[in-house]
């Protein structure tokens, strides 16, 4: 296949062009600020569209909410706009969304039929998806949640203080944390894009459940190190702002059975096995 993808050169694109290629298929990597026309997308099999800021870089200010809207709203509407003026167009479009949209889920767990949350987050991710699904072709939305992966990501500032036995529960670290390793998350979106019958809305998120605080422990098991010093919500807003209710302290339970009714397989089903990936395996 040919498959161009945008955000390529993120913690997901980047796994996703290794992945491409080792199985024997061509990744074209979309330049950040270069234009997608019809013309580009005659000769391709499928997108995969990751483009957008991080929402790790914290705390949000006025200017930087407006670039994280503005660069996946912008290049999904040009991506929708080229594909719709294909003569022979890509089989699927397989687009980026969050477990923001969920918004703070408490004890229910979301399933893709789920109603939209409240936040930032839930707002933008909403927009997102509408966008997206104005492409005239097969149209799979991903809500991605917490990827675990090596050195990036959302454990790349929490890992190093594990490793140093200076971490603990973020909050009262009850808060349910939906997660996903990164050799999964990939393999499951190579698998939608392979899946003819997968359309819509799909939660990428391991099969098993876990607080922040088992997420925490988990790592900190698997490197021999202690987890006892929790940070106080009030410190994580201070220093985050809305983005520490949003991405840190709030509750997202959700559920992988749509995922795995179209006969996906994870390599890191439990929060054991992925974090020993997490820890055990060498760096790449």
């Amino acid at each position: 296949m040919k498959v161009l993808i945008t955000g390529s050169h993120g913690l997901i694109g980047s796994e996703l062009v290794w992945q491409l290629r080792t199985m024997g298929h061509e990744p074209v990597e979309w330049k950040r600020g270069s234009t997608v026309t019809s013309a580009d997308l005659e000769t391709v099999d499928a997108i995969v569209n990751l483009a957008g800021a991080t929402t790790g870089k914290l705390p949000w200010t006025k200017k930087y909410k407006d670039e994280l809207i503005q660069s996946r709203l912008r290049t999904t509407q040009m991506l929708v706009d080229a594909i719709n003026g294909c003569q022979n167009p890509p089989k699927v479009l397989v687009s980026g969304s969050a477990s923001g949209f969920y918004g703070d889920t408490g004890e229910n767990i979301a399933t893709e039929e789920t109603p939209k949350g409240t936040g930032f987050l839930s707002d933008l991710a909403s927009q997102w998806e509408a966008i997206a699904s104005q492409a005239n072709i097969r149209v799979v939305i991903i809500r991605t949640t917490m990827v675990m992966s090596r050195k990036l990501g959302a454990l790349g500032r929490l890992l190093p203080l594990i490793k140093l036995g200076i971490a603990g529960p973020l909050g009262s670290g009850k808060q349910w944390w939906a997660w996903i390793s990164l050799p999964d998350e990939v393999r499951a979106i190579i698998h939608l894009i392979k899946t003819e019958s997968a359309s819509g809305v799909f939660n990428l998120t391991a099969p098993e459940s876990a607080t922040c605080t088992q997420v925490i422990n988990s790592l900190g098991k698997q490197l021999k190190r202690p987890t006892l010093i929790p940070v106080p919500a009030f410190a994580l807003r201070l220093a985050f702002g809305e983005g520490a209710d949003e991405l840190l302290l709030c509750n997202q339970k959700m559920t992988a059975d749509k995922l795995l009714s179209t006969g996906f397989e994870f390599l890191h089903p439990t929060l054991e096995q992925a974090s020993a990936w997490v820890i055990k395996n060498p760096a790449e």
